[in-house]
């Protein structure tokens, strides 16, 4: 039976449970998005989560950000990942995508019931890091440049840490 991750803003004007077959926080986010609006050590930390388990309450102390996204050549569009915030305190609640409508992702800083630690961390984005960061990798931990093609509940299957 999946986790039930309980979650709030700092201000608790918005607190949501959602049921999560994949709790444990491994994936760091070094992306520009992720640092700034939810990565207060130059990276967020982002779970995954069953969307339609999502129950909420505060709803209207929510907000949505769709980001920009600019590849190298300076062409940008705008993010279809809608990032949830709270309208009064500012933190990061979760991001949803409509392209994988079954998944939620709370970021790790928003929960508030206990998390395993991770038995590696795997490090994304990193050639966005901000030129401040010096990322704590350890001798068991992945890194990549940008995506890893592990996804979320893959990693979680080979640790053996999915919960059916």
């Amino acid at each position: 039976m999946p986790v039930t991750l309980r979650s709030s803003c700092r201000c608790e004007a918005v607190r949501f449970s959602v049921e999560s077959h994949a709790p444990v926080p491994y994936q760091l986010c070094y992306c520009s998005i992720c640092r700034k609006t939810a990565g207060g050590g130059g990276f967020a930390i982002n779970l995954s989560a069953v969307a339609a388990t999502l129950n909420v309450t505060g709803d209207e102390s929510i907000g949505r950000f769709n980001a920009e996204i600019c590849d190298d050549g300076g062409h940008c569009e705008r993010s279809q990942a809608q990032r949830r915030f709270c309208t009064r305190c500012g933190a990061a609640l979760w991001l949803f995508d409509p392209r994988w409508p079954e998944l939620l992702h709370p970021f790790a800083s928003a929960i508030d019931s206990d998390l395993p630690p991770p038995p590696e961390k795997t490090h994304i984005m990193l050639r966005f890091k901000a030129s401040w960061v010096e990322p704590a990798i350890g001798p068991s931990d992945q890194s990549f440049e940008e995506y890893p093609e592990e996804s979320i509940e893959d990693w979680h299957r080979r640790h053996g840490l999915w919960v059916d």
